[in-house]
Parts: structure tokens; C-alpha cells; sequence
């Protein structure tokens, strides 16, 4: 699909990092944007520095009854919908063994179920017309989960399988399906936790741009690409598939003994 004046898109996560990002670069294009966040604040003054066109929706991905609400409201406004980007997520990263369990339900509440609840919402609108796009961000952790990000992870990998599944599942409808792979990116997500985070994260030091990561996701979806991995050595994880030893090697080498300790 080509993404232009007459696209109508929809983010979730949108106040902050890569979601803002692709916000900001759609809006860029004369799209249409509806911004779904928690932050009504950072979301009215996002919608007021993209333009009349930018819908601010506040609403808790974790709430499916709030996501349907959202999303119908934006179809209403925007007199339609082609593009959805399930993009909101949170971390917390530590030991399983001490991490309180709370912890792990809430990224399973977001970051899995708040793809689903969104996908939900938007896909009838979508195949109802035959014409659509669905983006759904992960990480690069949904190939190969570190340690000190299982609960994470898990629901990473949960967002790439649903992905693959439904991009098969939709051959032939007029809507396809994009997984995004993002490695460490500049945005907020690891603000609460910055002094406890594990010794391979080097997000703190070498993150890249959200906006060329929006960039990257955007060409994507104009050329029906299965996939995005950003920076390029994300994809490098994906070779877990195929030989996790071989994986661990590769790990080792870029971030250190610590992200891959064990060598059976």
C-alpha cells in the first residue's frame, strides 16, 4: 500500500519513542493519524504539533473494552481505516527467580494482549474493505530472549507468532501484515529501571534513532515486506531458528559472556 494523504493510521504507544516516531513520520507523509496512549497530556500536545488530522485517543491498550472504543472512534473520525501499528509495549528486565510476578502479567497485558485487543479492533474495518495494513512492533528478543528478559521475551515471541500466523491467515483478503524487530532504540522504555539493567544492554550507549527505524517500517509496509530488523544485526538473532549454539556464539562476541552464559 502506498501511504500518502489518503491514508488513515492508527498507533498505539504513540506518545513516546517509536511510536511517536512513526507518528511523527506518517503525519509526515499527509496521513491521517489516530494516537493511542495512556498520556492524554503528551497525547493532545503530540495531536497539536501534528495538525488537524492527528486524533488524540487516550486509552489503555491493556483494556480491550477501551481499545474497541478507540479504534471505532478514530474510524468514525477519520471516515475510515488502512493502516494499524500495534506498537505499545513496557519492560522490566531482572532475575525470573526475584522478579515479582506482577511485573510479568503487566507486559503480558500490554505488550501481548494489547496487540491482540488491538488487532481485534482494527482487522474487520480492514478486511471489510479489502485494503489494509497491519504493523506489529516486537524486538529483537522475539528470535532469541536474553537472560534478565524472560518475561520480556516471552511475550515478544508471543507478538511474532501471532504475527506470522495472521499475515498467512490473510492471504487473499487485501491485508498483509508486517512484524517489526527493533534492537536497543532511543526512546524511554528502560527509564525506571536504568540502574539495575544487565551487563549486554547497551542501549544506554548505543541506541539508534527511532526515526530511521520509522523510516525503515514505512518503506516496509509500502513494499509488503514480511519483516523489519533495525539496526541490521538484529537479524543476526533470528539464526536461534536454526542453531542456537551458533547464536550463543554470535551473542557472546557482540554483547558478552552475561548474555550468553551457558554453552551446552
Amino acid at each position: 500500500m502506498r501511504i500518502d494523504a489518503t491514508t488513515r493510521a492508527l498507533v498505539t504507544g504513540a506518545s513516546r519513542g517509536i511510536g511517536r516516531a512513526l507518528a511523527v513520520a506518517l503525519a509526515g507523509r499527509g496521513a491521517a493519524v489516530g494516537l493511542l496512549a495512556r498520556s492524554g497530556d503528551e497525547l493532545a500536545a503530540l495531536a497539536a504539533e501534528l495538525g488537524p488530522r492527528a486524533v488524540a485517543l487516550p486509552a489503555d491498550v491493556g483494556d480491550h473494552a477501551a481499545v474497541a472504543g478507540a479504534v471505532g472512534r478514530f474510524v468514525e473520525e477519520a471516515g475510515g481505516l488502512d493502516l494499524v501499528v500495534a506498537n505499545a509495549g513496557i519492560a522490566h528486565y531482572g532475575p525470573f527467580l526475584r522478579q515479582d510476578v506482577a511485573r510479568v502479567e503487566e507486559m503480558t497485558r500490554v505488550n501481548w494482549l494489547g496487540t491482540v485487543y488491538v488487532v481485534d479492533a482494527a482487522l474487520g474495518h480492514l478486511v471489510d474493505r479489502a485494503s489494509g495494513h497491519i504493523v506489529i512492533v516486537a524486538s529483537g528478543a522475539a528470535l532469541r530472549a536474553f537472560p534478565w528478559a524472560a518475561g520480556y521475551g516471552g511475550t515478544k515471541a508471543a507478538q511474532r507468532a501471532f504475527a506470522e500466523a495472521l499475515r498467512h491467515e490473510l492471504s487473499g483478503s487485501g491485508v498483509s501484515v508486517t512484524t517489526v524487530f527493533p534492537g536497543e532504540i532511543a526512546t524511554h522504555l528502560h527509564d525506571h529501571e536504568k540502574d539495575s539493567l544487565p551487563d549486554w544492554y547497551h542501549g544506554d550507549r548505543r541506541a539508534a534513532d527511532a526515526g530511521k527505524l520509522a523510516t525503515a517500517v514505512l518503506r516496509a509496509v509500502e513494499k509488503d515486506r514480511r519483516w523489519v530488523s533495525y539496526p541490521g544485526f538484529v537479524r543476526l538473532l533470528g539464526l536461534n531458528g536454526v542453531s542456537p549454539r551458533l547464536a550463543d556464539a554470535v551473542i557472546r562476541r557482540l554483547r558478552g559472556g552475561t548474555a550468553a552464559p551457558r554453552r551446552d
